[in-house]
């Protein structure tokens, strides 16, 4: 492996790689970008001058999984590991960093110095070296002016993606598109026969790099309706394959070309107008109970660890964002609930999140809701919080008597000597102590050893600060001044 460079073709893979614990230097690049294909050169330089890590490429469009998984909004963009960890990032086109942080992932001799073309080593030869020298000097501008979503582009992207209710920004035309996942999209379309519009976003690198910030996603094709972003290549075709995205599409009141409801009923929005209409009782009883089985209930694709779509995964991310614990429910493993929920809850898609079996909405509306602080407020006036973080309990926990003692066990019934001896010790000197048994709670028992600093129980604290383990305690008792340490 080692003075080479390979392609990475799946996330599965990188996470497989990652595990060894080896370096690893990853670089995301794209066939378009001048910068990538001159970096791309250092790169594979580095690999020869650093066998001890491993290089790797990404191409990030053509991988939006992975792409996604690091946030990358540009390239050149490149991420570092060690011992399994993300260590540092570098986006733009800068030798010098890259060779600094390439040699403090691998062992460079040395890295006190910043690293000049020079350091990326002679096998560079004269011809790259100018290269690099040459583009070590642009890349102070092009690290001056990142991608820019000022008031006048801002103003531009929200004309573009509302031009028409169906706008795709591809990579060519409909009739000729430049890569197979904007030829996909197209095809999806024609088969939903919707009318679109379209941007060849190589024709406009402005608009292609803008379109990334703007909607905070950063592969293309990108697919908008009414404005709102839906995906990309990967969620047309999941939702095109689930029969989803066109009741997305009625939904949003978008009809289909020559559709009974273009003719007869345009302007009017999709959804199930039925209501509960058509449920059987049983079925009506058993979405009633499922919906109600948690105070926060989250019917998505796939499970919260493994979301099988990007709306329910962004649901999920949201929900964990602000602490909330709920519960799940997988509509792909039974379609009896995922088509009875459509017309339960009257809205035809999915994620669907509930709150103490009230419908809040989809993704679109859950995002809406956070970026507003609505949700917050709607959970709250609810009787939902946030989930404690383990160091606020941490601190509940050693506060909540003035002597408090962790250890194994409880005072009447301790499962260790050195418990027991602390709780004697504390009795003799008739000191009243509250207790916690580590036993019946890891969570607690490992992160009290980092939150104090002790790796060993038991721990005794007296308001609030630790006194210490077994041995200072006995010290303390020896010598008559534990009653005055815990009465100071």
């Amino acid at each position: 492996m080692s003075g080479t460079v390979k392609d990475i073709v799946s996330k599965a893979e990188l996470d497989n790689l990652r595990q060894s614990g080896a370096p690893i230097v990853l670089h995301f690049w794209a066939s378009w970008c001048d910068a990538s294909k001159q970096m791309d050169q250092v790169f594979s330089h580095l690999a020869t001058d650093f066998p001890r890590a491993h290089f790797f490429r990404v191409e990030a469009e053509e991988h939006p999984e992975i792409s996604e998984a690091y946030s990358v909004a540009a390239v050149p963009y490149f991420v570092f590991f060690k011992d399994g960890k993300t260590v540092d990032t570098l986006e733009g086109a800068d030798p010098s960093s890259l060779a600094n942080k390439v040699g403090k992932v691998a062992g460079s001799s040395t890295s006190a110095e910043p690293a000049a073309p020079a350091s990326l080593g002679l096998a560079a030869g004269p011809t790259i070296l100018e290269t690099v020298k040459e583009n070590a000097k642009a890349s102070v501008q092009d690290r001056a002016q990142p991608v820019s979503t000022a008031d006048g582009l801002k103003n531009r992207l929200e004309k573009l993606t509302n031009s028409q209710p169906v706008m795709l920004f591809m990579k060519g035309t409909p009739d000729e598109p430049r890569c197979g996942f904007s030829r996909k999209v197209v095809d999806i379309l024609k088969e939903e026969k919707v009318d679109f519009g379209s941007f060849d976003i190589l024709s406009d690198n402005e608009v292609r790099e803008g379109l990334k910030k703007f909607s905070n996603w950063p592969t293309f094709p990108q697919l908008y309706c009414n404005g709102e972003l839906l995906g990309g290549a990967d969620i047309a075709i999941a939702m095109h394959e689930s029969g989803e995205l066109k009741d997305a599409f009625k939904d949003l009141g978008i009809n289909t070309i020559g559709s009974k409801e273009s003719q007869d009923e345009a302007g009017k929005g999709g959804g199930v107008s039925s209501g509960n209409t058509g449920l059987s009782e049983t079925l009506r009883a058993r979405l009633e109970g499922l919906v109600n089985s948690k105070p926060v209930m989250l019917f998505m694709k796939g499970k919260p660890e493994e979301p099988k779509c990007g709306f329910s995964g962004k649901v999920v991310e949201i929900l964990n964002q602000e602490k909330i614990e709920f519960g799940s429910f997988d509509i792909l493993l039974d379609d009896e609930v995922r088509q009875g929920l459509k017309v339960y809850s009257n809205w035809s898609s999915y994620p669907q999140l509930y709150v103490k079996g009230e419908l809040m909405g989809g993704s679109d509306i859950v995002l809406e809701m956070q970026k507003s602080g609505e949700l917050k407020k709607v959970l709250s006036e609810k009787g939902i919080t946030g989930k404690q973080s383990l160091e606020d309990r941490l601190k509940a926990l050693i506060n909540s008597s003035e002597v408090m003692l962790f250890m194994k066990g409880s005072p009447d019934e301790p499962k260790c000597g050195f418990s027991s001896k602390v709780v004697k010790a504390l009795r003799g000197e008739n000191v009243s102590f509250g207790s916690f048994d580590i036993l019946t709670d890891e969570e607690v028992r490992q992160g009290i050893k980092i939150f104090s600093n002790w790796p060993t129980f038991p721990q005794l604290y007296y308001k609030g600060e630790l006194i210490g383990g077994c041995d200072i305690i006995m010290e303390l008792s020896e010598s008559g001044d534990l009653k005055a340490t815990l009465s100071e």
